[in-house]
C-alpha cells in the first residue's frame, strides 16, 4: 500500500501498521542473546557475585545525627588500619547518616564491635547502632528464592501450555531464563553488591518479563486465527510484533519512569541509598524483559514452528500490505 506524506513512521507505529522486519534478523538476535548469556555465565563462574553481609555474615553499623564533616573514605581508612579489610561505607541522608558494613569481626583478632562503633562515632560525631548478621539468614533467603523460582517456572509452563501451546511456553521460559541470567551476570561483571532487595527485584523481573511475552504471544494467536490457510509463521509473528510494538514501548516507559526516579531522586538527591539495589535491578530487568519478548521469545517461537532462522525480509513482510489495507479500511 503506498504511503502518503502524512503517513509517517510515528503514525503507523501508533496504529500498529509498522513494517519492522524483526523476524528477518532472528538468527542474529538469538546469537546476540546467546553471547550475552555466555558472558554472564562465564563471569558468574570466574568472578562470582559480590554478596552483601546478609549472605556472607558480618557486622553492620548505622550512623544517625552525624555532626562532623566526614567522608566515607575516612571511615574506610580507619577501619583498614584496625585490620578490617573491604569495608563498605554508604553515606545517607545528605551526610547526617551512614551505613557501614564489615566482615564478621569475630574473625579478626583484637577487634570488637564496640571499638569499631567508637571509632565511627569519633569520625562522624553521630550515634552508632550495631547489628550482627549470620550467614545462615542469607542461606535461608537464597534457598527460599530458588524454591520460589522452580515453582514459578513449573506453574508458568503449565499455564502457558494450556493457554497457548507448549512451544510458546518453552520460548517464554527460555526468554525468562535469559533475562534472569543476564541481569545476574551484569551484577557479577560490575561486582555490584547483591542484597536481599536485589533478590526481590530478580524475582519481580520474572513476572514482568513473562507479562510482556504473553502480550506478544496473545497477539500472535489472534493473528494466526485470522488466517484460514496454512499459517505462515514468520509473517504472522512479525505482524503480531508490529501490532504490539507501541504497547511494549509505552509500557516500558511508564514502568521505567518510577524506577528511574528511585535511582535519581530517591538515591541521588534524597540519599536513600537502600533503595538503589532494588531500583537498579528492576531497571535492568525491565529493559531485558522488553528486549527478550520481541528479540528472543518471538524468534524462538518461529524457530520452533518452522525449524528455520534464515527468513528473508520479503517472507516476514508478506502480509504487511494486506494488514495495512484492513486497518485503514
Amino acid at each position: 500500500m503506498p504511503k502518503s506524506s502524512q503517513d509517517g513512521f510515528i503514525r503507523r507505529l501508533v496504529t500498529g501498521r509498522t513494517e519492522v522486519p524483526v523476524i528477518a534478523f532472528a538468527k542474529t538476535l538469538i546469537i546476540v542473546s546467546t553471547i550475552f548469556m555466555v558472558l554472564s555465565a562465564g563471569s558468574l563462574a570466574v568472578r562470582g557475585l559480590n554478596l552483601s553481609i546478609e549472605f556472607t555474615g558480618g557486622s553492620s553499623f548505622q550512623v544517625e545525627d552525624a555532626k562532623n564533616d566526614w567522608e566515607p573514605r575516612m571511615i574506610e581508612t580507619k577501619l583498614s588500619s584496625l585490620g578490617i579489610p573491604d569495608s563498605i561505607v554508604q553515606e545517607v541522608n545528605e551526610g547526617t547518616g551512614a551505613l557501614v558494613s564489615t566482615t564478621a569481626l569475630t574473625e579478626i583478632e583484637g577487634v570488637d564491635d564496640v571499638e569499631v562503633a567508637k571509632e565511627i562515632e569519633t569520625i562522624t560525631g553521630g550515634t552508632v547502632s550495631i547489628s550482627t548478621v549470620g550467614p545462615s539468614w542469607g542461606e535461608t533467603v537464597t534457598r527460599q528464592a530458588l524454591v520460589a523460582l522452580v515453582v514459578f517456572i513449573l506453574l508458568t509452563v503449565g499455564y502457558l501450555s494450556w493457554r497457548f501451546e507448549f512451544r510458546m511456553a518453552a520460548a517464554a521460559i527460555l526468554a525468562l531464563f535469559h533475562d534472569i541470567l543476564v541481569a545476574v551476570g551484569v551484577y557479577s561483571i560490575f561486582q555490584w553488591s547483591v542484597s536481599p532487595a536485589t533478590i526481590t527485584a530478580f524475582l519481580t523481573i520474572m513476572g514482568y518479563s513473562l507479562y510482556d511475552t504473553v502480550v506478544v504471544f496473545d497477539r500472535v494467536r489472534e493473528v494466526a486465527e485470522e488466517h484460514t490457510d496454512e499459517p505462515d509463521w514468520p509473517a504472522i509473528v512479525n505482524e503480531a510484533i508490529n501490532h504490539v510494538l507501541i504497547r511494549s514501548i509505552s509500557m516500558s516507559i511508564t514502568s521505567l519512569l518510577p524506577v528511574i526516579s528511585l535511582i535519581i531522586i530517591g538515591s541521588g538527591l534524597l540519599g536513600a541509598t537502600t533503595l538503589l539495589d532494588l531500583a537498579v535491578a528492576l531497571a535492568i530487568g525491565m529493559g531485558l524483559g522488553v528486549y527478550s519478548s520481541i528479540g528472543l521469545a518471538s524468534p524462538l517461537l518461529v524457530w520452533f514452528k518452522t525449524g528455520r532462522l534464515d527468513h528473508t525480509k520479503k517472507e516476514v513482510l508478506e502480509h504487511a500490505d494486506e494488514v495495512a489495507n484492513e486497518t485503514t479500511t
